[in-house]
């Protein structure tokens, strides 16, 4: 057995507010913060600049990017070292959206890595809570190509090619880069994508910054080779069958993401050559690794597993979000 002792590991979470955030994400959390509209929490992530530090334990202070340099394939898995070195290659996300998120679209891979020298942003919601008539806006309901596009530019006549979906909690999008989308208000999800903050805001409700007073930025020349022009028969992705507590979400080269319910106690075998990261959406529960490493998760909170962990076990009654690369 290795001498290395990586115990499953919580983050301070990355506050973010918003002129479209809300309240709810403090209280879903059970965190106490004179912090206004928060539309994001950053659970776990790499990107420069908003790098998660670790909560407490031996290596608390570090930044998640320190944690692989240190720790390397350990922490995150052979392959991912390989091909991502210390760029951790997912962000997880809880999103309160109290307004409207303006209609933006992402790039892949190679345009993010020709035009910006990143990772595209592929990306899925999982929707926690809803208020009523909340709606999420994604892909395209009727044919437009790039021309159209535009000669539309970011007129409010653009919504009228997009899909519009009444959403539920439990429903679930998957939305790979390309694919026109935004948060409608009253929507509270957990969001995965690969690491990235790459976005092409294409339409903003004609919306001012509240420091300049003047619009916010849009992206519309820039969007035109990202969008996915095609149309889909539906954009809401249907999750499998629930086998003994474990549901498959989404499936992409990018990551996996399933839903966990535990109740009582029930030991998981990760057995992925990866990291795991656990968000919490609902009760608690005591984790406990194969090297006695123990810590308690609650809603609101996320930890990661790493790599070299065998064996996972839950006790108590919580409902989880799981993904790994």
């Amino acid at each position: 057995m290795s001498s290395v002792n990586i115990p499953p590991l919580k983050f301070k979470p990355i506050l973010k507010s918003a002129i479209w955030g809300g309240e709810k994400i403090a209280p879903f959390k059970g965190i106490t913060t004179d912090q206004k509209q928060i539309g994001e929490s950053w659970e776990v992530s790499g990107v420069k600049g908003n790098e998660s530090i670790v909560a407490d334990g031996p290596d608390a202070g570090l930044t998640l990017t320190e944690m692989i340099e240190k720790y390397g394939a350990d922490l995150v898995g052979t392959k991912n070292f390989e091909l991502f070195g210390t760029t951790f290659p997912l962000l997880v996300k809880i999103i309160d959206a109290a307004g409207d998120l303006s209609l933006q679209v992402h790039p892949d891979d190679e345009l993010a890595k020709q035009r910006h020298n990143s990772l595209g942003k592929t990306e899925m919601w999982y929707i926690v809570d809803t208020e009523p008539d909340a709606k999420i806006l994604c892909g395209l309901s009727k044919e437009l190509n790039a021309e159209e596009y535009e000669q539309i530019g970011s007129d409010s006549s653009l919504l009228d090619y997009v899909a519009k979906h009444q959403s539920h909690p439990g429903d679930v999008f998957f939305l790979p880069a390309g694919r026109i989308h935004g948060i409608g208000a009253g929507n509270l999800l957990v969001e995965v994508q690969e690491t990235s903050d790459i976005t092409y805001r294409i339409y903003d409700y004609g919306r001012v910054d509240a420091k300049t007073g003047k619009p916010r930025q849009l992206h519309v020349e820039e969007a035109k080779d990202a969008i996915d022009y095609n149309v889909y028969p539906s954009y809401v992705t249907e999750p499998g069958v629930d086998m003994d507590g474990t549901r498959d979400l989404v499936h992409c080269n990018h990551f996996d993401v399933y839903l966990l319910k535990v109740e009582g106690k029930k030991t998981f075998y990760p057995e992925v050559d990866s990291f795991v990261i656990q968000t919490c959406i609902e009760g608690s529960c005591k984790v406990t690794d194969d090297r006695g490493n123990t810590l308690t998760l609650s809603r609101g909170e996320s930890m990661l597993v790493p790599a070299m962990a065998k064996t996972i076990t839950m006790e108590g009654n919580v409902t989880l979000i799981r993904s790994n690369n």
